[in-house]
């Protein structure tokens, strides 16, 4: 595994954890949650999903404190976000990479699957909880989230950051039909202490003038693919 920050709670430059704005979003939901460790976490991605409008966007390496300036953001926008607020409250993060296979968001964009790149370099988060690393779809835990409620199916207005509230997302092809994505993963590129160190040794989905080409058409779109209001 890289790990530049073996505890997992030190800023960089994507989690800017000493901007005013994190830590503001960071106490707030200290005094939202109902406990510490998964339960402040439930809290925080609670919160997220209803102030940060989701959106396809292609800066996976932009800070969370532009994230919560612009209060939209994708997927990986929004987990970083998520990420950032745990570092806050002195729970270590870190990044399981994953290349899935761009076909997974056809259905998505079925007009602009042009733009969508044919691989996707993705950081999905662990969180350190009670002595074990706890990846963001357990996070809701058995009783909060059927292992599989229902398909996750990448249409529609849900995304992966919100699907993970209501249903066990599987990369692993470990947990039944309904949930499982692994045939989405063409491969696993290990854990890393930061997804700072997982762009930076794998790169991003896109060049830098293609990710900005793409950004300005992609980013004025909801989640759902239709144009955002």
């Amino acid at each position: 595994m890289t790990d530049e920050q073996p505890t997992g709670l030190a800023a960089t430059p994507i989690l800017d954890l000493r901007h005013p704005r994190v830590r503001a979003l960071a106490a707030e939901v200290r005094a939202a949650a109902p406990g510490p460790g998964r339960g402040l976490l439930v809290a925080a991605h609670r919160l997220i999903a209803a102030r940060i409008r989701p959106v396809y966007a292609m800066d996976d390496t932009q800070p969370v404190s532009r994230t919560l300036l612009r209060g939209r953001g994708s997927c990986s926008q929004r987990l970083a976000v998520l990420e950032a607020v745990a570092r806050c409250c002195a729970v270590p993060t870190r990044v399981r990479g994953l290349l899935v296979d761009g076909r997974f968001w056809h259905a998505r964009f079925p007009r602009l699957r042009p733009l969508v790149p044919s691989r996707v370099v993705l950081a999905w988060p662990e969180f350190r909880l009670a002595g074990r690393w706890v990846p963001v779809s357990e996070l809701y835990g058995s009783q909060d989230a059927p292992s599989c409620a229902a398909p996750f199916t990448n249409t529609g207005a849900e995304t992966l950051f919100d699907a993970v509230a209501r249903t066990a997302v599987d990369w692993d092809g470990g947990g039944g039909p309904s949930c499982d994505l692994s045939g989405h993963v063409l491969a696993d590129l290990g854990r890393f202490g930061s997804r700072d160190a997982l762009f930076r040794e794998h790169g991003q989905t896109l060049c830098g003038p293609a990710r900005v080409a793409a950004d300005l058409v992609m980013s004025r779109r909801g989640a759902s693919g239709r144009k955002a209001n």
